[in-house]
């Protein structure tokens, strides 16, 4: 990767980046509250299924399909509709058009707005950069901020945090490898906990996170 593609790369995922990510829990919020999440092994397990069996798996696919794809027509409809819950519709739209409002103004491209990993992907594919780490630093991205939300939500340091974010380090290497060469027709999710606490969490109160 060239050195000004991987510049671009970690600003566009960086959390200075104006997607206000920091928003959004993803129903983790609601699965602290009702003690499904309780302390770093539990976090531990959540998220990797989370990243194996839920969104980060689909969102790193449909990342991938776009990246690659002529027209996103089609991936950004189908991401809009995979959303479990009004929240989790949400968090995809909000934050993805938010992130092509930027990066349009930044750099310029053809982006209109569409689901996060979409846009994050068909921007890649614009300009060039290969779809490998920018799916992997993805998923990264988005554990990390699940992560950071944890810290606070429940009782877990920031060292305790970045402890758990290095752990899952080859999970996000390794799903993110395989949506490489998953297609659409690959795309399925068993994250019911996960699911059913975004769902629950629109009615949950009091809170500090909208999703």
């Amino acid at each position: 990767m060239r050195d000004n593609h991987l510049l671009t790369l970690t600003q566009w995922l960086s959390p200075s980046y104006p997607v206000g990510a920091f928003a959004w829990s993803h129903g983790l919020e609601r699965a602290v509250s009702r003690g499904d999440v309780i302390d770093s092994a539990s976090l531990v397990d959540w998220l990797s299924a989370v990243l194996t069996h839920g969104a980060g798996r689909s969102d790193a696919i449909l990342l991938c399909v776009a990246h690659g794809a002529e027209d996103v027509t089609e991936v950004a409809e189908l991401a809009a509709a995979l959303a479990p819950s009004r929240e989790r519709r949400e968090e995809t739209l909000q934050q993805g058009a938010a992130f092509a409002a930027t990066t349009r103004a930044v750099w310029g491209l053809d982006l209109p707005d569409m689901p996060y990993p979409v846009a994050v992907g068909r921007a890649a594919g614009l300009i060039g950069l290969d779809a490998r780490p920018v799916v992997q630093l993805w998923l990264q991205a988005f554990v990390s901020n699940l992560v950071q939300a944890a810290t606070r939500l429940m009782p877990l340091g920031q060292t305790e945090g970045q402890r758990i974010l290095a752990g899952l380090s080859p999970v996000c290497i390794e799903t993110g490898a395989e949506a490489l060469t998953a297609t659409l027709d690959d795309i399925g999710s068993a994250a019911f906990a996960v699911d059913i606490a975004s769902m629950q969490h629109q009615t949950h109160y009091p809170r500090i996170f909208r999703s």
